[in-house]
């Protein structure tokens, strides 16, 4: 960072100037003349440049750019920060700090055997640091020659001995006087009367902010955002952590007192509660939480009503207009598990987003909405805050892409929420209603469930054991109930076990309203020993099966006219040959033999999903049913009772406290 342009007089004039006591100052200095208060010299007469060429020869070296010249515009400083430097001192003040307290040996032994350069440097400042300070509470301010950048600059570091933490760093004098003078700011930004030309252009720059993300130009926005946000100013960090939050919509963000205003409750005060009702609120729990909101104006009632509301997935984020109407179609949409679709539909609106008061620059409350926050990635994040909106003009940003891959091969994939080797199975009809699943292959009183995430409902689910009036040898299943772009109402279980001999296909009785498939992929783990692979197709219709096979390991069994382009023998050859010797291998895990034959049934089952949605186009929603909310029900037993001379097993592991 060159300094040859940085006016140190004027900056530090300007500073002078602008000065006023803080609250604690004001009731200490008592009286009423705020005038006399505020004439307190911060420096004095710059250094002759004898006396900064003396203090060189002195300490034995050259003083770096921005330090040298700062002494010769003002011979030393009252910073008097809440980081416990109070007064840096002059030429004539500075010194070596000599590291009094022996820090290097303490952080040294925290090296490890592969430290980071910059944890070398901070290990060796100590030693090599030059004071500053002449006035401080504990704290020292010091410059290091061996952190040094290209223009000669040395970093400086303020330790807080009260504090127990790291230095903070700075990389040059000039820019840590810049960042105590925008604290300084910031520290009186709230008191009354204080204007002054400073406030006023951040001020400017804050509106200034505001336009330019309406209109699409969020980086420009965000740069002048968070540099008035250093400065204290109102309104700076609502606006700056709407656009922070759509980059990163995970993360959690605070919009201070407008979540209690009327205009912005709506949309802020949901947002908010994101993360109690997440369960991931540390500070005291709801208690803590519902009292934080109270305290800055929500009443007790209703900030309780959006914590449960988000807490049980029922919230709606409902604003009014043709931008609520467009949120609303996305939400069918999205209920359904076509979330491609929702955000496009959204996406198309986005223009006609109206903020409800000159504080919201971005839908955010979007964010909070059980089935639609989910669809906000920070790419899609991007695009809204890149998309002009309430009337503003800008250019369109290019569209992200869909998320949802064709077909049904992402189910062979690593992917959020899944491993190559889980099973699935899943009932398709073509044409049919999907709220009319649970009439046609549920359990007596089936009913579709409040969205929810289909993985944790199925982990829930009560076993066989649990339940009373159903037989252990039944496997009724929670299935996750969607739609796909090709108009087949799906029914879809990602936690199914293995596939037994008493299976018994749902496929014809779903086939009532329409054409029905019903796949089970059942790949094995690259483990020794495990059950082959085994994957299921069966075809229906108008209540008959027309065909079906199954295949388990180099085993097919069939039935029907099967379709030419699905012929299992074509899509799952015969595996190599294994050598049985080689199945275990002491303390390796699964051995390379196993792994590579669980790749190729892997790549066999890859060949008939990709084959399904080829022939018969089927498809699955991936990101609805790994990181969406859909609707659930229960299914009659995917298993037959067993025959006479038949039998069947069942266990179940209970977790729980040994005894002492």
């Amino acid at each position: 960072m060159s300094d040859e342009s940085f006016d140190w007089h004027d900056f530090l004039r300007r500073w002078q100037e602008e000065w006023v006591p803080d609250a604690d100052e004001a009731a200490d200095a008592g009286g009423d003349d705020e005038a006399s208060r505020a004439a307190v010299p911060l420096g004095g007469p710059g250094a002759p440049e004898s006396a900064v060429v003396a203090a060189e020869e002195r300490l034995g070296r050259r003083l770096p750019p921005s330090y040298r010249q700062f002494l010769t515009a003002s011979d030393g400083w009252q910073v008097d920060q809440t980081a416990g430097i109070y007064r840096l001192g002059g030429a004539a003040d500075i010194g070596w700090f000599q590291d009094p307290y022996d820090m290097t040996s303490l952080y040294e032994e925290g090296l490890g055997d592969d430290p980071h350069p910059e944890q070398v440097l901070l290990a060796g400042m100590w030693r090599r640091a030059l004071r500053l300070e002449t006035d401080s509470d504990m704290s020292h301010a010091l410059l290091d020659p061996g952190d040094r950048d290209q223009d000669g600059e040395w970093a400086l570091y303020v330790y807080k001995g009260w504090s127990g933490e790291y230095p903070d760093r700075y990389p040059s004098f000039r820019a840590y006087m810049e960042a105590m003078y925008r604290s300084f700011h910031a520290d009186r930004a709230a008191g009354p009367g204080f204007v002054n030309a400073t406030t006023r252009t951040q001020d400017a720059r804050v509106e200034e902010a505001r336009v330019l993300a309406l209109r699409g130009r969020h980086e420009r926005a965000r740069a002048l955002l968070e540099e008035a946000m250093a400065f204290g100013r109102p309104h700076s960090a609502v606006l700056l952590n709407q656009i922070r939050h759509l980059l990163d919509p995970r993360s959690p963000r605070d919009y201070g007192m407008p979540v209690a205003d009327p205009q912005y409750l709506s949309d802020l005060l949901p947002v908010l509660a994101m993360t109690p009702a997440r369960g991931e609120w540390r500070l005291g729990g709801d208690d803590h939480w519902l009292g934080m909101t109270v305290a800055r104006g929500v009443a007790p009632e209703v900030a309780e009503a959006v914590l449960g509301a988000l807490r049980d997935g029922t919230h709606h984020y409902a604003p009014p207009g043709p931008w609520g109407r467009a949120v609303a179609e996305a939400r069918q949409a999205a209920l359904w598990g076509e979330t491609d679709l929702a955000w496009r539909v959204l996406r198309d609106a986005l223009a006609l987003w109206e903020p409800p008061g000159p504080l919201l620059i971005a839908p955010v409350g979007l964010l909070a909405d059980p089935l639609l926050g989910p669809l906000v990635t920070p790419e899609r994040g991007r695009e809204i805050l890149a998309t002009p909106r309430a009337g503003a003009t800008g250019p369109a940003p290019e569209p992200v892409p869909d998320l949802d891959p064709p077909g049904l091969a992402w189910l062979t994939e690593p992917a959020v929420g899944r491993q190559p080797h889980d099973g699935f199975r899943c009932v398709w009809v073509q044409g049919a209603d999907s709220a009319r699943l649970p009439a046609l292959i549920g359990e007596e009183g089936a009913a579709l469930s409040a969205p929810t995430d289909p993985r944790a409902a199925a982990r829930r689910a009560p076993r066989p054991h649990e339940r009373e009036g159903v037989e252990l040898w039944e496997d009724r299943a929670v299935v996750a109930v969607g739609r796909t772009s090709r108009g087949w109402a799906f029914a879809f279980d990602g936690g199914a076990f293995h596939l037994s001999g008493l299976f018994s296909s749902p496929a014809a009785a779903a086939s009532s309203v329409g054409r029905a498939v019903v796949v089970w992929c059942d790949p094995r783990s690259p483990f020794p020993g495990d059950r082959p692979a085994a994957f299921h197709v069966s075809v229906a219709e108008q209540g008959e099966e027309l065909w079906a096979f199954t295949v388990q390991g180099d085993e097919i069994r069939r039935s029907g006219a099967i379709p030419e382009a699905l012929d299992p023998a074509r899509l799952f050859p015969p595996l190599p040959p294994r050598d049985p010797g080689a199945d275990v291998r002491p303390g390796a895990g699964p051995d390379t033999a196993a792994a590579a034959e669980a790749d190729g049934e892997q790549d066999r089952a890859r060949r008939a999903l990709e084959a399904l949605h080829t022939e018969l186009g089927l498809s699955l929603p991936r990101f609805a049913l790994t990181e969406g909310r859909l609707r659930t029900f229960t299914t009659r037993s995917w298993t037959r009772a067993p025959g006479p001379e038949e039998g069947f097993a069942y266990g179940y592991i209970s977790v729980g406290r040994s005894p002492r």
